[in-house]
């Protein structure tokens, strides 16, 4: 049989090579010149099928390999070879779901080889520790597809030949067939051991991928306008995706397209101007920006006169003159002033990029989009459809009545030189989910125009309101807009107040209560966010934020100091666990410690989850369940035995070494959610 399946393998390997081969001289052809091709859809599915005849070829040929190996050793020995490095060679963080699909695809593909890109399926098994640790569940749906090619099989056939081709892996202490053909595999202990020595020796590293330039475009207040609630939800989603992908060592551009042109702003020079007439040569003091916003809004909706006066300031404005230009530098300045207040509370790094740096570049897009024909004149508009032959829908309108250009024109130009001129991978909008509909069409006229090709696409991340404890969309009592800044200051009276309640300020000095309170009240104001699915609407409830019960970041907060102040109460430096840990190694003996352990171990595979999907709440989930996991091993595994005098009598040094990796996976997890932890609270 595995002559049979070696030939029926080397025979696909064969047309794969030659299939790659094929379209590999059709792109070295378009390469040569043949621009006719550029943004043809053609050549994105030749570039698509290009990178999948590479991806099967290195499968093909690794379960070539696995049919030599295996064919051998039955000559030689009943022992499987190892194929994958062992477990010395793997010096820190690794993700085992991803290893596990590497492992069932070679033995997939080399116990089917007749079948095209074959299903692998795998989770985690649950809490019962006899259906193992991971569930490979590929054997009912591939049973399904040999009965459609007229072969007999049931599932647990098919889970047994896929059981008899698998590699050897480092990995993996056994598999087994259970039920009705489902894959149950069991991680090895020792392999366990071997990766929590490598994070306490090198610290928590992230797991290997392909580097990417990614733009995350987030936060995006409007200048002369206070940050409000609306904003937090940008601001906080989008500085933890950043975080996450900073931690995967891709190479993030932080931007913050802030609001900082059009029409608006002629009415507030001319406001300005009449207010502060000497605003050149001595800076006005406008510390209430909003308020001053306000009453050129006033003057601009009653005042015939001044109405006029705001829309040529906005024509000089547009044309360069410099003393405009000066006045609007004022404003932003001002407001980029209030703005980095707030960033600096939350721990915010984010680079300015306002509207007015792509000026330019909207004239330069619109003259193109109008001389390759790809706009219609609607109602004096100028629109562009991302289908020309369909009018379904909504257009973009790039060209207003007046002349004058859009949020449309704006994204248009802004994608462009994010794919252009930052050469980005990647490219991530953190805006509400009512603007989802915008970032489709903006997606597909970009794609229509040639922006985007070879795959890459917008990523929407699409949040959802935040509300007050009444379910209606939060507000102060007077129905304002509750600005961002009070937010903070209330986590923060309330921060303090809670750590008094328990007690803290007896025991900590000012400098470590103010680091409390600080961790404190901005911490729980993004967990509370970050821990709920952004698609939805939450209830925003400092009472709820506060608790230092159940999964809020009081109570993850409380569990990493009680973490740390284990080893300190015993007096052990991580100098001297580190040499225990070359003397005696590390070692997960009971069943508590084994739980943790194998929690720990799928930070890799949750860190990558998020980077994929950008959903935050998974890490918020997984940190309570390494904090839930960890009560449940201290509760059951002594690290310091004490006589009834308090002295220490015994130290296990094996469960110290666990407290420390804990701790360290949870201060990496907390970090990329933006949170600041504490040594004492």
């Amino acid at each position: 049989m595995t002559d049979i399946n070696q030939k029926a393998l080397e025979e696909r390997t064969a047309k794969a090579e030659k299939e790659a081969k094929a379209i590999e001289e059709e792109l070295t052809k378009l390469a040569k010149g043949d621009l006719s091709y550029i943004g043809d859809e053609r050549l994105d599915k030749l570039m698509s099928d290009n990178e999948k005849y590479k991806h099967r070829l290195a499968i093909l040929q690794n379960a070539i390999e696995v049919e030599r190996s295996v064919g051998s050793a039955k000559k030689t020995s009943k022992k499987r070879p190892n194929l994958l490095n062992d477990i010395n060679s793997i010096e820190g963080t690794i993700c085992i779901l991803d290893e596990l699909k590497n492992i069932f695809e070679i033995a997939i593909t080399s116990a089917y080889p007749e079948l095209e890109d074959p299903p692998v399926v795998l989770t985690l098994s649950g809490n019962n520790p006899k259906f193992g640790d991971y569930q490979c569940n590929s054997a009912m749906p591939i049973s399904q597809l040999l009965k459609s090619k007229n072969i007999k099989t049931n599932p647990r056939e098919v889970a047994n030949n896929i059981l008899n081709k698998m590699p050897a892996s480092p990995l993996i202490e056994k598999t087994e067939v259970a039920g009705a053909g489902f894959l149950n595999i069991y991680l090895n202990r020792t392999f366990a051991e071997h990766v929590l020595s490598c994070i306490l020796r090198l610290g928590v590293k992230p797991p290997p991928v392909k580097r990417e330039r990614i733009i995350v475009d987030f936060s995006s207040p409007n200048i002369a306008k206070e940050m409000h609630v609306g904003h937090l939800r940008s601001t906080i989603i989008g500085d933890s995706i950043c975080r996450a992908l900073e931690f995967l060592d891709h190479d993030v551009l932080r931007l913050n397209h802030l609001g900082d042109w059009g029409t608006q702003f002629g009415m507030l020079i001319a406001h300005l101007q009449d207010k502060y007439p000497n605003f050149k040569t001595h800076s006005p003091p406008i510390s209430d920006l909003q308020a001053f916003y306000k009453e050129s809004k006033k003057r601009f909706d009653e005042d015939e006169e001044f109405k006029k006066r705001a829309y040529s300031c906005v024509v000089k404005l547009q044309s360069g003159d410099p003393d405009y230009i000066s006045a609007w530098k004022l404003i932003c300045e001002v407001s980029r002033q209030e703005f980095q207040k707030i960033y600096d509370r939350l721990d915010i790094k984010i680079e300015d990029r306002g509207e007015s740096f792509y000026q330019s570049r909207m004239e330069k897009i619109v003259k193109e989009l109008k001389d390759g024909g790809y706009l219609e004149e609607d109602d004096g508009r100028l629109i562009m459809w991302s289908d020309p032959n369909n009018h379904d829908g909504i257009p973009l309108t790039i060209v207003k009545s007046d002349g004058g250009y859009t949020y449309d024109t704006s994204d248009m130009a802004t994608i462009r030189n994010r794919v252009e001129e930052e050469k980005g991978d990647r490219f991530i909008y953190v805006t509400d989910v009512g603007q989802y509909t915008h970032f489709v069409l903006i997606d597909a006229c970009a794609r229509r125009f040639g922006i985007l090709k070879d795959g890459k696409k917008i990523e929407h991340v699409g949040f959802g309101v935040v509300l007050g404890e009444d379910k209606k969309k939060f507000k102060t009592r007077s129905g304002d807009t509750i600005k961002l800044i009070q937010l903070l200051d209330e986590g923060l009276k309330r921060a303090l107040d809670k750590l008094v309640e328990k007690g803290r300020d007896k025991v900590l000095t000012p400098e470590e209560l103010k680091q409390a309170q600080e961790a404190v009240a901005y911490g729980c104001i993004k967990y509370a966010d970050l821990s709920h699915n952004r698609i939805n609407d939450y209830i925003f409830s400092f009472d709820k934020m506060l608790d230092d019960k159940g999964n809020t970041a009081v109570y993850l907060l409380y569990a990493l100091t009680r973490i740390r102040s284990i080893a300190r109460t015993a007096q052990i430096s991580t100098d001297k666990l580190l040499e225990e840990v070359h003397k005696s190694g590390f070692k997960l003996v009971h069943d508590a410690e084994w739980k943790l352990g194998k929690v720990l171990l799928r930070f890799p595979e949750v860190i990558l989850k998020v980077a994929n999907d950008l959903y935050l709440h998974s890490l918020c989930e997984y940190l309570y369940e390494i904090s839930s996991a960890f009560t449940d091993f201290y509760d059951k595994c002594y690290c310091v035995e004490k006589d009834k005098s308090g002295n220490v009598v015994k130290i296990f040094y094996e469960r110290l070494m666990l407290c420390e990796v804990t701790a360290r996976v949870m201060e990496r997890c907390l970090d990329i959610l933006g949170i600041k932890t504490v040594s004492k609270m």
